[in-house]
């Protein structure tokens, strides 16, 4: 399997020139960020996670997490001593408040620095992303107790964090789940029941695991509206704070997955332990969805990193491997099949669509950071909009494009990539989870048609598409070749959006998940051409050298997609506006 080299040129490139990163000086809790420094930074990054934390990557998928005869796991050969390291370096705190030990760095910097472990090994990088949507439940919902309690130690990965929601007849309707919570004396509970598909939920890498568990006591009504929120975690504190007593909890298995062996996915048996409740009895889903809200756009970053991943492997290769004949080659010599176009076509595509998926998840980071810390209100509720529209294209479009942008990279190696030894399958059997967890992709698509783009009668997602066709109207000499593609995707956007507003109920359902598809295609073409833009005013500005071939690179990337990508996703639109009868009338048999 082939290193991984952190892509920090095109990194900086998006937080520079799409997300403006420089803008977050401005905000009192980012007023130390110097943009200037933000390239060596991820550099420094990169060269961590290059060396410390991706060479575990191909024994955490061969070796896997074991349980042991007593329940405990140990990790693959390598994991622990990684995890340490990363614990020390600070690097998993760079975004979370100075006050409980974190960098203080905007949440887009933190998103970059997840791709980067993300790419580096997907499976470890689940331990200390549940961590942060932990973190963030707590500081949203937790007491002032709790935070100092727990928060800290978390923050820095001392301890780490799981989200305890499934149960085995109780998978998306959370609101099924039958896990107790008795109330105690002593204001504490007693937690009885069982959680499958835990990530990380028992492990030899961390002194403590903190538990966030969804049960419901005795008297809550049915459904989703009695579910609360506890903190169970496996050692109980001490007076000083620190683990003590092990709680009545054990891992009793753990899954044989398709992917992410590295990632200990347990099945979590709780009997009468104790739990501390998290706010209010029955506000539990409340809180649950600040962790998963979190957790959403983290795992369609997986997307975006496994990808980066998988065209590094393949682009490696490319070179490397000979085979067919080309016209300026002397006859019976082999040239590298990057030299053959269909070849070159699957990587500018894997290319061009890491660049778009790049850029959509960092400006939905962004516009998170300008929901919590921008100067006025008005600045924080737009921030958080546009943070709930993308969400679901994050999460949905960039996993989706994970699988087939891996499986392009399996192809790239032709016979060589369905053998496990080369380490291209890994790859995509990794990131196959990432369209099913943290809310299927499916539920991504109905989140979208139900709740966001009727947000201000379609002005918000009407917004966005506004800026595209504003930008696609201000191209100028080379660009303008990208103003009809984006402009026509606008408007076939605008008329699904209208129809799935128009029809609501199962006819929009049916259209949902090719709407978030051809949604998500039109928004990364605008990205991409603000790339563009940024990439011709730098050419235009002198630059020479290896930047100058960088920001060629850009335009023709931003090309390929807006130009070739996006006009194959036009034909979407019969998808969406088909209505429901023709699926209704479908009988499967079985």
């Amino acid at each position: 399997m082939s290193d991984y080299r952190a892509p920090v040129e095109d990194m900086d490139f998006v937080l520079q020139h799409v997300v403006n990163v420089g803008r977050f000086a401005d905000f009192e809790p980012f007023s130390h960020v110097d943009a200037r420094e933000i390239a060596g930074l991820l550099d420094e990054a990169g060269r961590f996670f290059s060396e410390v934390v991706a060479p575990t990557n191909r024994i955490g998928d061969t070796q896997g997490s074991q349980r042991n005869a007593d329940g405990s796991v140990t990790t693959p050969d390598g994991v622990a001593d990684a995890y340490r390291k990363l614990v020390d370096a600070g690097w998993g705190a760079i975004a979370f408040d100075p006050e409980y030990g974190g960098g203080g760095f905007p949440w887009v910097i933190g998103i970059a620095v997840q791709e980067m472990l993300t790419s580096a090994n997907m499976g470890f990088s689940l331990c200390p992303l549940l961590t942060q949507g932990a973190i963030h439940a707590l500081d949203v919902h937790g007491s002032a107790q709790q935070k100092l309690d727990w928060v800290p130690k978390m923050v820095t990965g001392e301890w780490t964090g799981t989200m305890n929601l499934t149960e085995p007849h109780a998978g998306s309707d959370v609101g099924a789940l039958t896990s107790k919570a008795e109330r105690r004396d002593d204001g504490t509970y007693g937690i009885t029941g069982q959680k499958i598909f835990i990530t990380w939920g028992e492990h030899d890498v961390a002194d403590n695991i903190v538990h966030l568990v969804l049960a419901r006591t005795a008297d809550a009504p049915p459904g989703t509206k009695g579910i609360s929120l506890f903190i169970v975690p496996k050692f109980l504190l001490n007076d000083d704070g620190t683990p003590g007593e092990r709680n009545t909890l054990e891992c009793v298995s753990l899954e044989h997955k398709l992917g992410i062996h590295c990632s200990p996915t347990a099945v979590m048996s709780f009997d009468d332990a104790t739990g501390y409740l998290i706010g209010e009895e029955q506000t539990g889903m409340r809180s649950m969805f600040t962790m998963m809200n979190s957790a959403r756009l983290s795992v369609g970053l997986e997307g975006l990193a496994v990808a980066e991943r998988s065209y590094q492997q393949a682009t490696q290769y490319a070179f490397e491997r000979t085979q067919g004949a080309r016209p300026d080659r002397a006859k019976g010599e082999s040239a590298p099949i990057v030299e053959h176009p269909d070849v070159r076509r699957m990587l500018l595509t894997i290319k061009a669509y890491i660049e778009a998926m790049r850029c959509l998840c960092y400006l939905n980071a962004a516009a998170l950071d300008d929901g919590h810390h921008a100067a006025d209100a008005e600045a924080r509720a737009a921030g958080i909009e546009l943070a709930e529209v993308l969400t679901p294209l994050s999460k949905a479009w960039c996993t989706d494009l994970g699988n087939e942008l891996t499986s392009l990279g399996v192809q790239v190696h032709g016979g060589m990539g369905f053998i496990e030894e080369t380490g291209a399958a890994q790859h995509l059997r990794d990131i196959r989870i990432g369209a099913i967890y943290e809310g299927t992709n499916g539920i991504q698509a109905i989140d979208l048609i139900g709740r966001k783009l009727p947000m201000r009668d379609g002005a918000a997602i009407g917004d966005l598409l506004d800026q595209a066709e504003q930008l696609a109207n201000s191209l100028t000499g080379d660009l303008v070749t990208f103003t009809q593609p984006l402009l026509d995707g606008v408007a076939a956007a605008r008329q699904a959006g209208d129809w799935l507003l128009a029809n609501r109920g199962d006819d929009s359902l049916a259209g949902a998940t090719a709407y978030l598809r051809l949604l998500a295609t039109v928004i990364g073409g605008w990205l991409m051409t603000k790339s563009a833009v940024a990439a011709q005013t730098e050419l235009a500005n002198g630059a020479t050298g290896d930047q100058a071939d960088f920001y060629e690179q850009k335009l023709v990337t931003t090309e390929f997609y807006v130009t070739q990508l996006l006009p194959s996703q036009f034909g979407l639109l019969p998808s969406i506006t088909g209505g429901f009868d023709l699926i209704g009338a479908f009988q499967p048999a079985g």
